[in-house]
């Protein structure tokens, strides 16, 4: 039990990442957690309605399958495998956001003024909700989301891919050091 509640070495999980892309190119599969939205918007019945939706879902089962595993997974390791350690943030980056009014800065890596519910506000729904539109829209614009195109399109050598890593890049630092600032 004690080898699964350590942060797993990256001479670990990279090759071990590395193992899955290739099992996955061989077997014709392309890994994708954004790609289940359009799947779960085909089974809920949005075919109906828009044509770009009417699809056999049903090749995407393992992908949902994966996807509802991550869920679990996410779960479990958040409620049962919680490892007592500080939080890996730099001292600097713990200063910026106490800067900010982030009081509990560096002692999760979810800042709480933003996630628990009875910090809840119009100002930070809203940001929430604009985010996730965003993001989702992002990811669908871009024919992938951050980790699909980092890890299995750079794996694969798409340029495209290439393309979208660096825009996501260039975004993350626009965001940090302009936008994030003026919000808060």
């Amino acid at each position: 039990m004690e080898f699964i509640l350590q942060p797993w070495a990256w001479y670990v999980s990279g090759p071990l990442i590395s193992l899955s892309m290739f099992l996955m190119f061989y077997f014709g599969k392309r890994l994708g957690i954004s790609s289940n939205l359009e799947t779960i918007c085909a089974v809920s019945g949005a075919g109906k309605f828009v044509d770009y939706f009417k699809f056999d879902w049903r090749k995407n089962k393992w992908n949902l399958a994966f996807m509802f595993g991550l869920i679990i997974g996410g779960f479990l390791s958040s409620n049962y495998l919680i490892v007592n350690e500080k939080v890996g943030i730099s001292q600097e980056t713990i200063t910026d956001l106490e800067k900010l009014g982030f009081d509990k800065a560096g002692e999760s890596y979810v800042p709480s003024e933003l996630f628990a519910v009875e910090n809840l506000t119009v100002k930070s729904i809203s940001i929430l909700l604009i985010a996730g539109f965003l993001v989702g829209f992002g990811a669908r614009y871009a024919g992938g989301c951050t980790s699909g195109h980092a890890i299995v399109g750079l794996s694969m050598l798409e340029l495209p891919s290439l393309i979208s890593v660096i825009g996501f890049f260039i975004g993350g630092l626009v965001m940090t050091w302009v936008i994030y600032p003026l919000i808060f």
